[in-house]
């Protein structure tokens, strides 16, 4: 345990030279009164209205039941009774740690690091994880991009470090850093793939930054549909590294194109009657009927593509309109899944497959923009970690039905951290990914 303690202190010291811990409330969308949290890895000391209930005897077999009850946070361990309080923690006694939060009604999920449960005025739970910053970074990246190649995660960490940093203080109002929903950045999970912690190890200290050194925001989406989108277009700011490019490799992806049938009653009236178009003269609604973009434009008849966008649920603003006479339609063919600004996340995969450098990607899609590595990040350190790594990977390609612990992962063939014969079983990759098939049966 001492040597796993040395050797993720080391990695956490080389890595997180802007920020140590960040604070993220977790199950933002969800309503919770009742939850379950029981314990993967390491142990935990809990506490309630920051006094110690049970100094690190809260790990493997015990599992703590929170549910709100009379305005109160009551709590139960393994169906003992520790009474009502208004906050509990749970304090991780060392840097590996592992924990499983199942929410009744909703999907589980696992985190490293503390955990901190509230009961505001709303009478729901509020959770926050407190998180290593590469361990948080790590998460994103599985949660917010998908692929096989290293350089995919690379790409994908340093755009999503380079945000959070910027925007560190972006709930301070509310007592933590982000949020884990796309309002913020999606955080859904602990990362448990190897291949997706080799990108992000190797984007160690990288940041991207303007041509005065000032981190730049990197707004970013599914496929641009061929053509990116500029910043103005979107959300009024023009900034010098968000301009709209040709991006031909988000052609031929699983969002590149999708289609969206309306009845022409339906579209002529949303003009007419949200924003006060005459559709009565016939040049307005053969403008409104026979919509083209060969290339992205901003407003139809005025009208703002986004408002539309909203308002229709559509998957982008790149669309063309054609009439369907036969059934009394209008056919929207648009291309490309979201925003359009910044970085096409399937673009980006498809240039990684090409073999195009990361950095370059990364240049195509932020005008201007440059990497800047952190000097104090420990490239050697990182580096030998990488190569670690990049081995557990190699031998999981070579051997496909390799015994492998589902829970601990990655993390614990890496650091032998335990005796894992009790848990091993037959490695199965779509539960490896999902980590399925442990939840707490409510």
């Amino acid at each position: 345990m001492k040597r796993l303690l040395l050797i993720l202190t080391l990695l956490t010291l080389g890595l997180n030279a802007h920020a140590d811990h960040v604070r993220v409330r977790l199950f933002t969308a969800n309503t919770i009164r009742t939850l379950n949290v029981s314990f993967d890895l390491g142990n935990y000391n809990l506490y309630a209205n920051d006094t110690i209930l049970l100094e690190d005897m809260v790990g493997e077999g015990r599992s703590v039941l929170v549910r709100v009850e009379d305005k109160m946070l009551h709590v139960s361990v393994n169906d003992d009774d520790y009474g009502r309080y208004n906050s509990i923690r749970l304090e991780a006694t060392d840097t590996a740690c592992i924990l499983c939060i199942n929410p009744e009604g909703g999907k589980q999920r696992t985190y490293e690091g503390n955990l901190e449960i509230t009961l505001p005025p709303s009478g729901n739970m509020l959770l926050i994880g407190d998180v290593e910053f590469e361990t948080y970074i790590a998460g994103v990246v599985q949660s917010e991009i998908y692929g096989q190649q290293s350089d995919i995660f690379r790409i994908q960490a340093i755009i999503s470090r380079t945000w959070a940093l910027r925007n560190l203080g972006k709930h301070k109002a509310d007592g933590y850093n982000f949020c884990d929903g796309v309002h913020c950045q999606a955080y859904l999970n602990r990362c448990i793939r190897p291949d997706i912690m080799l990108g992000v190890i190797k984007s160690s200290g990288e940041t991207l930054v303007d041509s005065s050194g000032n981190l730049i925001e990197t707004p970013f989406h599914s496929n641009s549909g061929g053509q990116t989108a500029n910043s103005e277009d979107v959300w009024r700011t023009a900034l010098p590294y968000l301009r709209s490019v040709e991006d031909t490799f988000s052609y031929s992806m699983r969002q590149t194109d999708w289609t969206k049938t309306i009845s022409i009653d339906r579209w002529l009236s949303y003009f007419s009657r949200t924003h006060k178009l005459n559709t009565s003269d016939s040049a307005i609604r053969d403008s409104l009927l026979h919509f083209a973009q060969p290339r992205r434009k901003v407003r139809i008849e005025g009208v703002p593509l986004t408002r539309v966008r909203t308002d229709f649920q559509l998957k982008s603003t790149f669309f063309s309109v054609e009439v369907d006479s036969a059934h009394g339609n209008v056919i929207l063919r648009g291309h490309g899944y979201g925003h359009g600004v910044g970085l096409s996340q399937e673009g980006a995969i498809r240039m990684v497959g090409l073999g195009i450098a990361y950095d370059s990607i990364l240049r195509h899609y932020y005008t201007g923009a440059q990497i800047h590595q952190d000097p104090t990040a420990n490239r050697n350190y990182v580096e030998q970690y990488a190569d670690r790594i990049a081995l557990i990977i190699e031998e999981d390609k070579n051997s496909k039905t390799q015994v492998k612990s589902k829970k601990d992962d990655w993390l614990g063939r890496l650091f032998r951290l335990r005796d894992r014969e009790e848990r091993e079983e037959i490695y199965i990759e779509e539960q490896q990914d999902n980590e399925q098939g442990w939840e707490y049966d409510w």
